[in-house]
């Protein structure tokens, strides 16, 4: 059976607002993510090389990305979900095959710091919340 974790955070902000914030988020947390004319933030990993890409839909709350380093490839649903004046972000990590139980669980560690930081980031007042170019 595959394994899989969905976390979740909510956040004192409205729904446009924060995922107006995830989508500049990477060039904030990541020193050298860099935004491709396709849409591909490219940056390092503590696996090497690495790439993410947004499949968002606004309206929907959608926010869903690819994720590819040197050890794996993930597909990952993200959601953000009004509640009045904040929103809440959801989203489910299902281990890709090419990586043991053991890193999926170190990579659920890193995942969760980052969503940390992530949350941090939307809601302090800044640029963030400019519309992603």
């Amino acid at each position: 059976m595959t394994r899989s974790r969905t976390l979740s955070f909510s956040v004192k902000r409205k729904t446009g607002e924060a995922f107006d914030a995830i989508l500049n988020a990477p060039s904030k947390m990541i020193p050298d993510a860099k935004k491709t004319k396709d849409g591909w933030w490219n940056f390092t990993s503590p696996r090497g090389p690495a790439k993410l890409k947004f499949n968002e839909n606004k309206q929907l709350g959608i926010l869903d990305y690819l994720y590819v380093d040197s050890e794996s490839k993930w597909n990952v649903p993200m959601r953000v979900i009004p509640n009045g004046d904040e929103s809440e972000i959801i989203i489910t990590l299902i281990k890709p095959d090419s990586i043991t139980d053991e890193q999926f669980n170190e990579r659920m560690d890193e995942i969760g710091k980052a969503f940390e930081s992530l949350k941090e980031l939307i809601e302090t007042p800044s640029e963030l919340f400019q519309k992603s170019k």
